[in-house]
């Protein structure tokens, strides 16, 4: 059977995060786990163009990182009390961020949550899970939201 070692759990801070969270501690304790808990705050560098000013776009991000990390460790206390995990917070496109922490830092597998878009939603928007279970090299296991 493959060793898994290292887990990434990929969270939005929706709802179904928590869902996600109990899933990547019940598989961390049976293999006896470290988790890597990564958010992605969006990248403001599609902006950069338009008619706002460059520092104003990195002040906007610093200040969603700095929320996004209180936000993280606010959740690592409440989903993985006890447990070996790190959070990360990293800024840009999700799924590519994703497939980046996932790849230096060597995990064995993935954890994250789709959101089920149906329809134009899907076109419009694509699906970050379907993005990394197609090009991620480990295992990924996706949960489907309960409602």
């Amino acid at each position: 059977m493959a060793s898994i070692k290292k887990i990434l759990c990929a969270v939005d801070f929706s709802d179904q995060s928590v869902m996600v969270a109990d899933y990547a501690v019940e598989l961390a304790k049976a293999m006896d786990a470290k988790v890597i808990v990564v958010y992605v705050a969006p990248s403001m560098s599609q902006y950069v163009g338009f008619h706002v000013a460059p520092n104003s776009i990195e002040s906007f991000v610093g200040e969603i990182v700095s929320g996004a990390e209180k936000t993280m460790d606010n959740f690592l206390a409440e989903n993985f009390a006890g447990m070996q995990v790190e959070g990360r917070v990293v800024t840009g496109y999700a799924a590519e961020e994703i497939l980046n922490v996932a790849d230096d830092e060597a995990v064995d597998m993935i954890v994250m949550g789709t959101h089920g878009r149906k329809g134009i939603d899907r076109i419009l928007f694509g699906s970050v899970a379907e993005k990394v279970v197609k090009s991620a090299i480990q295992p990924v296991l996706t949960i489907r939201p309960t409602a």
